[in-house]
């Protein structure tokens, strides 16, 4: 019984590691535990974590991107694009992404970032 406790929690390390690494993270005891406060705090984060990493790389193009935020325990989508044009593709890709998956995001005042609260059921 222990061993098999054990399994599922280095499988569950193993996975929040991996999804550290393809948001660009190298994967260390801090952000280990800032991820798993996040993922507490997205409601239905289950049902919309692989769809979170898919944004981040369609965002990726656009100079923008999926990460963790310093200040709450959310992720957040940064807007960085270099123009206009690139900017608006990347708030369309956001826009389809809570449209399509029902997620929740709320727009940081004054700012081209955006937190992702959860799965709107």
């Amino acid at each position: 019984m222990i061993e098999l406790k054990f399994n599922f929690l280095k499988r569950e390390q193993m996975q929040s590691e991996a999804i550290l690494k393809q948001l660009g993270y190298a994967p260390n005891t801090a952000l280990l535990a800032q991820l798993k406060r996040i993922e507490d705090t997205t409601q239905g984060y289950e049902k919309i974590k692989k769809h979170i990493l898919d944004l981040h790389e369609h965002l990726k193009v656009d100079d923008s991107y999926v990460a963790m935020s310093n200040s709450n325990d959310y992720f957040k989508i940064k807007i960085e694009a270099p123009s206009e044009g690139r900017k608006e593709e990347a708030l369309e890709k956001v826009k389809h992404f809570s449209d399509k998956y029902k997620v929740n995001v709320e727009k940081v005042e004054g700012k081209d970032t955006y937190y992702i609260l959860g799965f709107n059921k």
